[in-house]
């Protein structure tokens, strides 16, 4: 195999072994085979191109091409141009993709699932870091440089796991990157007609060869090592100082702390999933049984929403500690409303994986075993360091609360702090919200018939449709969309009701979950994941936290708000919408396949990982993730930048040495003025007025070399002599060599601290700063002499001849 082969291959295999990072981020991990299959695709693609053509510009054309036909052939092959060639259509499904992604990352605790947005970021983004690693290592020779991708590919996993990151991963990592080097460091030592490990010759070619100097391996290879332990410790180091981001994915699971504290993030559950958009079967995430005589109003509960921005509704930070024997009595319950106390026995499929535990409104207590965790506010148990519902089976003891419609209507008003903090309401709320909330309810005596006259309005006489096919938001602007349009499904009822009810002063939150769903054989009820579900509940003092079902053909409508003598209603509650579950039902889904919109909406429920979905505001957008890895990338880059530049410009200076007399000659000054960099880097200023000889007379003495460097800088002169002087100069052997063993000589003198100054900032360094600056000279100078002409044309061109007269 080629030098350049074995590069290609080293650099395809750090790139992968760096990605094993990203593993524990997204379960399944089987997004990694795609990955690595598109990268060998694309790192072939550089090797064919550089078999027949030199040219570096062609070679990364080529595996960009290559890349993005790939990438469509498997995310977007139904929107190519002849199914593989991406054209419009297919840069457009790719923009959704990376959107829906982005939402899922800022949503999903880890491991997050392997969405078809995050996976195309997951496998997008390996195949950038491979390419760049390829074109650096392979393409510009400079394997050096290649380590930063692979740094960013690395802090980025650590940063995202909180620094979690498995030790087996970064040694991964670093095994890649330090393969990588020595490949490069054999490859171009086997260009100076040398390997490691051979004889020396002895100066000026007197004297039989002698073998390498023992203690240690060549310089070269010291010197590789060097640079990748300093890379490796900075990718220890970056994790720890990468900017904290809260939410789903980029704060881990979701609740925090030790036994009996901790707090619960903002996390919103109503999360879409794209890579279900086209399921057409429905799946079942729950069983229970109950011994409740009626489940048609057995909704289980996840969590409720309470913080409307005017960008979505959201789950306020709320304190969490350990789940008591007894769950306290429901806030605003009071003894004189009826109850009755019901047990139901729960189990979670093992597709079904979420943090919070769907229970019946309100539980009482809850047996179970796991890490869980309870939030007082919202009554609800949330999994800590990891724990999900997948698997799982409880029991949850709760109560089915009976008030009258006179207990609801001579509700006194709520305490004033509970009443201030869930009336809130975003200033950029329009405007008609309020008014037609005012409309609906004129007339209305109380809270209690204000709340039926807007459940009834939207569910029954508002001429509200509902339709999954809607693609509109849910912020405050939305809301006012729906109003006008009347089309819509669950999250557009239940927040527009909301919303409305807190213009009217009556405290509202929005609840997620799921209906009762569907009945099997042997009194077991099956919950699938089209029975997620979203509604109101607002708030009346005495008896608590109360359930409004406002969107048409969803759920049940409770008790409660019916009224006394039905009309045109039937007198007994209806049945629970049933679905279509893995066992079989006694009655098929009446709904069709969930369509894109209405997933994206949240009504499906189409997530296996979270179990409910919405279109809502999804934590930081991708502009921000890409924004904080460059930023990462800056932090790290720049104080590098230095060290980047000396060794690209090594690289060049000891490229392969020439056959013609002309290139003979400039690869020797060329290593000439390496060596006299590199005396600069550790403390020799140059001095240009003095011969080679001199020169090199200086070096070993202010270096305090001896030995092997001390004779290599000597040959170096000399041969810089011959090429100057000598009628017909020959080609010297071993001048890179020399110029390595030179390097390493100074070092060696220069102690630790003189080793990093000459390495992180060499003092040659300021010849970018000189050249930069002769550069905006002739600039100038060219601009005023062009401009000088300019003026003198204008001149002569005003200046007209007189016309005489004969």
């Amino acid at each position: 195999m080629s030098g350049r082969g074995r590069l290609a291959l080293c650099a395809f295999a750090a790139t992968l072994m760096a990605a094993g990072a990203l593993l524990p981020l997204v379960d399944p991990a089987t997004w990694i085979v795609q990955a690595a299959v598109l990268l060998a695709v694309q790192s072939g693609a550089g090797a064919l191109v550089r078999r027949w053509s030199s040219a570096r510009a062609l070679t990364v054309s080529a595996q960009i091409l290559v890349a993005l036909t790939a990438l469509t052939v498997v995310f977007a092959r139904d929107h190519a141009v002849a199914g593989f060639l991406p054209g419009p259509s297919a840069v457009q499904r790719f923009g959704l993709l990376l959107t829906a992604g982005a939402d899922d990352v800022g949503q999903y605790a880890i491991p997050a699932p392997a969405t078809d947005g995050i996976r195309l970021m997951l496998v997008g983004g390996v195949l950038v870091i491979g390419l760049l690693v390829d074109v650096l290592a392979v393409t510009f020779r400079s394997a050096a440089p290649a380590g930063l991708p692979l740094l960013a590919l690395y802090s980025v996993a650590a940063g995202l796991s909180g620094g979690g990151a498995s030790w087996l991963w970064f040694l991964l990592a670093a095994s890649g990157y330090l393969v990588l080097l020595l490949a490069e460091g054999r490859d171009r030592l086997s260009q100076w007609g040398r390997v490691f490990g051979g004889a020396v010759p002895s100066r000026a070619g007197r004297g039989p060869a002698r073998p390498a100097a023992a203690g240690g391996p060549p310089a070269p290879v010291r010197t590789g090592r060097r640079i990748g332990v300093v890379a490796l410790g900075i990718a220890l180091a970056v994790p720890a100082v990468l900017p904290s981001l809260s939410g789903g994915l980029l704060n881990g699971t979701g609740p925090s702390g030790g036994a009996g504290g901790g707090m619960i993030t903002a996390v919103n559950p109503l999360v879409s999933l794209q890579d279900n958009l086209t399921q057409p079967e429905d799946r079942e995430v729950l069983r229970y049984s109950t011994n409740a005589k009626e489940t048609s109003e057995l909704y289980l509960r996840l969590t409720s929403l309470d913080d409307f921005d005017g960008q979505s509704w959201k789950l306020t930070e709320r304190p969490i500690g350990d789940v008591p024997e007894q769950l306290p009595r429901p806030t605003g319950l009071s003894g004189d409303v009826s109850t009755s106390e019901i047990t139901t026995t729960i189990s979670a499929s093992d597709a079904y994986e979420q943090v919070w535990l769907p229970m019946p409104y309100p539980a009482t207590s809850v047996e179970t075993n796991g890490r869980w965790r309870y939030e007082s506010v919202g009554r609800t148990l949330v999994g800590d360091k990891g724990q999900t519902t997948k698997g799982v089976q409880y029991s949850v003891s709760s109560l089915v609360v009976n008030p009258t419609r006179q207990q609801l209507a001579d509700a006194p008003d709520a305490p004033d702090a509970l009443t201030r903090e869930y009336t809130r309401l975003p200033a950029n709320l329009p405007a008609d919200v309020r008014s037609t909330a005012a409309r609906v309810t004129e007339g209305a005596a109380n809270d209690y018939e204000r709340a039926v006259r807007l459940q009834d309005w939207f569910a029954v006489e508002g001429g509200f449709r509902y339709d999954t096919e809607v693609s509109s938001g849910t912020g405050a602007a939305a809301i006012s969309q729906f109003l006008k349009n009347k089309e819509g499904f669950c999250v557009h009822f239940s927040f527009s009701m909301a919303a409305m009810a807190r213009t009217l002063g009556i405290p509202a939150r929005v609840a997620v979950g799921f209906t009762p769903g569907a009945p099997q054989s042997g009194g077991v009820m099956s919950v699938g994941i089209r029975d997620a579900h979203a509604w109101p509940e607002l708030y009346f003092e005495g008896v608590g936290w109360t359930r409004f079902e406002p969107t048409p053909t969803r759920g049940s409508v409770p008790e409660y708000t019916r009224p006394e003598a039905p009309a045109g209603r039937p007198s007994t509650a209806p049945l629970p919408e049933e679905s279509a579950a893995v066992a079989p039902s006694a009655q098929p889904s009446a709904r069709e396949s969930c369509p894109p919109q209405a997933r994206r909406l949240g009504e499906c429920g189409d997530t296996e990982q979270q179990g409910v979905a919405a279109p809502t505001d999804s934590g930081p957008p991708f502009g921000t993730i890409v924004l904080v890895a460059a930023g990462v990338l800056a932090v790290v880059l720049i104080p590098l930048l230095p060290l980047l530049w000396r060794l690209r410009v090594r690289s060049r200076r000891l490229g392969a040495a020439g056959r013609t007399p002309e290139e003979v000659t400039a690869r020797t000054l060329a290593v000439w003025a390496e060596v006299n960099d590199t005396a600069w880097d550790h403390g020799i200023v140059p001095d240009e007025s003095r011969t080679p000889r001199g020169t090199a007379e200086r070096i070993v003495r202010l270096g305090k070399l001896d030995g092997e460097p001390a004779e290599a800088v000597h040959r170096v002169a000399g041969a810089v002599e011959q090429v100057l002087y000598a009628a017909r100069p020959g080609p010297a052997a071993g001048l890179a060599e020399d110029a390595a063993r030179i390097r390493a000589g100074l070092a060696a003198g220069a102690g630790r601290a003189g080793r990093l100054r000459a390495l992180l900032a060499p003092r040659s360094a300021v010849r970018v700063v000189w050249a930069v600056s002769d550069a905006r000279a002739a600039v100038t100078t060219r601009w005023a002499d062009r401009r000088r002409r300019l003026v003198a044309q204008w001149s002569s061109a005003l200046r007209r001849p007189s016309r005489q007269r004969g």
